[in-house]
């Protein structure tokens, strides 16, 4: 079951969220963060799938504090929106779209969920680095090609929770001599590289790997399992 609901962040704002229940007693809570794209119907589908697992689900609408409604496709035309968008996100005032990411693991915490996890796929990746290194209540995190977390000052940041990274080796966007910089930086971090491309976990894109995204998934789901029970 699915339902749009209003997060409220610290500093009073309110941003929508597509929200997947599980059938039973969440296991936990997962909360899912999204591409360049805004919560378009692949990120539903992810947020659905957690659910189906158990968990309850969340994928708050991250461009909100931009621009309202945001839900592209993978066109080159929409790929220069969701690029110009990220970009006045990142431009916002510091905690940023950091802030309703907080009020999505608060909103989970008072739905009595569980243990609460996160995980974001191209920019969501990075926010979900940057929220495995400064927000409370986490207890777990993933990261599928966080655009960016490899350079700068992203590998130097220290994890509050356990992190699980996946990266394409083919990635044009992320250079594996950056993926390979970060493993070693973050030995604690769980890397994981496959033969495939960036967005590889989107079967919406031409990038789309079946069979990395499939172990991808698994491994997802075993990394959560224990630190989430």
């Amino acid at each position: 079951m699915s339902e749009s609901v209003l997060l409220k962040a610290a500093d009073g704002f309110s941003c929508p969220s597509h929200v997947a229940r599980p059938a039973q007693h969440a296991r936990g809570a997962i909360v899912v963060l999204q591409e360049i794209f805004g919560v378009n119907s692949h990120i539903r589908a992810v947020a659905d799938d957690f659910a189906q697992q158990g968990y309850l689900a969340l994928a708050p609408a991250l461009f909100h504090r931009v621009r309202s409604g945001v839900e592209l496709g993978y066109t080159g035309a929409d790929v220069e929106q969701g690029r110009a968008l990220k970009t006045a996100a990142e431009a916002l005032p510091r905690p940023g779209v950091l802030a309703d990411v907080a009020a999505a693991i608060a909103y989970a915490v008072d739905q009595g969920a569980g243990k609460v996890g996160v995980v974001g796929y191209c920019w969501g990746g990075l926010l979900a680095w940057r929220s495995a290194c400064s927000l409370s209540g986490l207890d777990a995190a993933v990261a599928y090609y966080g655009g960016g977390m490899t350079a700068g000052v992203e590998p130097a940041r220290q994890p509050l929770c356990p992190v699980l990274c996946h990266f394409g080796e083919q990635d044009h966007a992320i250079p594996i001599e950056g993926v390979q910089a970060f493993a070693r930086a973050q030995s604690a971090v769980e890397v994981q590289v496959y033969p495939a491309q960036h967005g590889f976990n989107c079967d919406q894109r031409a990038s789309f790997d079946a069979v990395a995204a499939t172990l991808a998934r698994q491994r997802s789901l075993d990394f959560f399992a224990p630190h989430l029970a």
